[in-house]
């Protein structure tokens, strides 16, 4: 015995049924998963072998937290369910639209708190492609998203992901653990369509063995937690629950079904099916059957995974759960749910087998009158999104035609995620940059509420006359956000805040122009955009590996942790800034040898200028020669002065444009 679930045995029926009553395994196929495991941790050539076998069977296979390919949209390469982790990685409105499934992983069982990583050996030029990140250099997905540190952050990411793709269903990924069914319940109160329980059992193809051993709970434990707390609370009906961590047998589905789960992951198994030798080396790029490896000799010549492997696996699989199910007298595993009658507790054969009490797993609440113990009701927002659904009509004719467009409304704070439908039709049709040629141009007067221009598409463009919440420009790939005070504003704009916390999260591309200050972790895993703001508070561009940000005001401490590309330039005003800089990854330098960014910088403040009418930029320029020795550059150690911009020849013109 090796697993809590080992010390149940199933109880047979006097009569069972015949195989033919049972619902065929086409029915279950539709509930088997293939476990997050993102490509960098994965081959791309089992990754996408994966992506196959479940696609041919109707299932689903999960991205994991690396991005994907475009290529593969649209065919049976496709990851039907795509992750969003706090690392961001290859997040785009593109890749959001081409899901069935949106997944938030929140935890996770193998290294539950650690975050994800992948080992810089295995950050190859195609996975960087991917990531927006840099070649050679690791990866780290730290433990919390930036942008969830309460349930109702959580309950706005769920949200921003319904506008963007109001077709697929927002799942979150939590980690077995004491207290699990009180976070699901609040996760069930945020609106998502499912919750996946992950177990202890398993892990990554990016982790070293420290990370996998000795960490997290056993599935058994956190399921019939979360599945009792949802009946209990009358919410398991808009719920579909899943669970993952060790699954490999038909005794297992069946054993997890009782206990609550309609819906099961699998990682190990299928890879072992593609030739997955279980030898724990997977972090160190040497993978001996080519799984988990991005080394082309090993994937060339071991690698010799098919998708028809995995797809017997899971064929024989779904005939054995068939045959248990005959066994037990239920013709649809649904029927199974709740169904602890039917698991008896084996008597232990060690001292502490003995010593277990295992009837707080067993216990199984009466639902609420009226509900059903499975998923059978979508957990549809209360937030209507009207301004986003007035836009969508808006532009509707213009985006089918691919034409320009101008809408000019009114905005207030209950107005959330104002853009994302927008750009979701664009990217859904045209890819993150296909309508940057025909402009879609909003413009807003008012205060934006939470998430204003999340996922922002190319060609989607939001001119905001007031301020904005939290999460402006979180994840978007293109376009142009310009938030400027009203004409007339007695304050001074660099005084004042007109940005929330977290924007720019995850941005691979487009542009933020913001006439005021932002609070804090600004920029964070910025990976493409180009932004001028008059200020910011702590944790500016961490873990940033893209993209050009210029702060012209007061900076927090713990500028740029973790930081490896893209680069900054900052005014310090008051002479304290060095000591605001964390000096691991990054260094501060003057500006005051350096034309080429002299110059470059003064582009982007007289765009600021033209774009907001800010006060500040025109105090800089009128004096640039004076203002620019209080500016520093803050760039990776690892990067050279002379390669961020191109070659020192080129014009500033052209470095203009190289921004733009």
């Amino acid at each position: 015995m090796s697993s809590l679930r080992d010390l149940f045995a199933i109880k047979p029926v006097e009569t069972p049924l015949a195989l033919d009553a049972v619902e065929p395994a086409s029915e279950l196929f539709k509930r088997f998963d293939s476990a997050a495991m993102s490509i960098g941790a994965l081959s791309p050539e089992a990754h996408e072998a994966l992506a196959i076998a479940m696609n041919r069977l109707g299932g689903n296979s999960n991205s994991g937290e690396g991005g994907e390919d475009p290529r593969r949209f649209n065919s049976e390469r496709n990851s039907r369910i795509k992750q969003i982790a706090s690392g961001r990685f290859g997040v785009t409105p593109h890749y959001l639209t081409n899901a069935d499934v949106l997944q938030i992983k929140v935890a996770q069982g193998a290294k539950p708190g650690e975050g994800g990583q992948l080992p810089g050996h295995k950050v190859t030029a195609e996975i960087a492609r991917l990531r927006y990140s840099v070649q050679g250099v690791t990866l780290i997905s730290p433990p919390p998203h930036h942008d969830i540190y309460s349930i109702e952050d959580l309950a706005q990411l769920i949200f921003d992901l319904k506008q963007v793709n109001p077709k697929a269903l927002v799942s979150v990924k939590l980690v077995s653990e004491p207290g699990v069914g009180t976070i699901a319940v609040g996760v069930a109160k945020a609106y998502a369509d499912l919750i996946t329980v992950s177990g202890y059992d398993g892990g990554t193809g990016a982790s070293p063995l420290t990370s996998v051993k000795y960490a997290g709970s056993p599935w058994e434990l956190g399921l019939a937690e979360t599945q009792q707390a949802l009946v209990s609370n009358g919410l398991r009906h808009k719920i579909r629950l899943q669970v993952d961590g060790g699954l490999k047998t038909g005794l297992d589905i069946i054993k997890a079904t009782i206990l609550g789960a309609e819906s099961f992951g699998f990682g190990t198994a299928p890879m072992v099916a593609l030739g997955c030798k279980y030898l724990r080396i997977c972090h160190l790029n040497n993978c001996a059957t080519g799984v988990a490896t991005q080394d082309d000799t090993l994937r060339r010549e071991y690698f010799k995974g098919l998708p028809e492997q995995v797809m017997n696996f899971f064929i024989g699989l779904g005939e054995e759960v068939r045959e248990l199910m005959a066994k037990l007298g239920v013709e649809k595993l649904t029927d199974l749910i709740g169904r602890t009658d039917l698991l008896d507790v084996i008597e232990g054969y060690s001292a502490k087998q003995l010593k277990l009490d295992l009837t707080h797993i067993l216990e199984s609440p009466a639902p609420v009158e009226g509900k059903t113990v499975y998923w059978s009701e979508p957990n549809a927002p209360f937030d209507k999104a009207e301004l986003n659904q007035a836009l969508l009509e808006t532009f509707a004719d213009a985006i089918e035609k691919r034409q320009p467009a101008k809408a000019f409304m009114d905005i207030r704070n209950t107005d959330r995620s104002v853009g994302a439908s927008v750009s979701g039709a664009v990217a859904s049709r045209y890819g993150n940059q296909g309508m940057a040629a025909t402009p879609l141009d909003i413009y807003l007067q008012g205060t934006a509420g939470q998430s204003f221009g999340v996922w922002n598409a190319g060609g989607v463009n939001l001119t905001l006359t007031g301020d904005a919440n939290d999460y402006v420009g979180k994840g978007m790939a293109g376009g142009q956000i310009i938030i400027k005070p009203p004409m007339g504003s007695a304050f001074a704009s660099h005084e004042s805040t007109i940005v929330g916390n977290t924007c720019l999260y995850g941005a691979t591309g487009g542009k933020l122009f913001a006439a005021g200050t932002a609070g804090e972790r600004f920029a964070v895993r910025n990976s493409g955009a180009l932004a001028v703001v008059e200020g910011a508070g702590d944790n500016a561009c961490e873990y940033m590996t893209g993209g050009i940000i210029a702060i012209l005001g007061h900076t927090g401490v713990n500028f740029g942790a973790g930081m490896t590309g893209g680069f900054a330039y900052v005014l310090d005003e008051s002479g304290d800034f060095a000591g605001r800089v964390n000096p691991e990854l990054v260094e501060a330098i003057s500006l005051d040898n350096l034309a080429i960014h002299q110059e470059h910088l003064r582009g982007l403040i007289d765009d600021h200028l033209e774009l907001t009418g800010s006060t500040r930029a025109q105090d800089i320029l009128a004096d640039f020669e004076q203002w620019i020795s209080k500016f520093y550059l803050v760039k990776p150690k690892a990067a050279d002065v002379r390669s961020l911009l191109g070659h020192q020849s080129r014009s500033a013109a052209e470095l203009r444009v190289q921004a733009q």
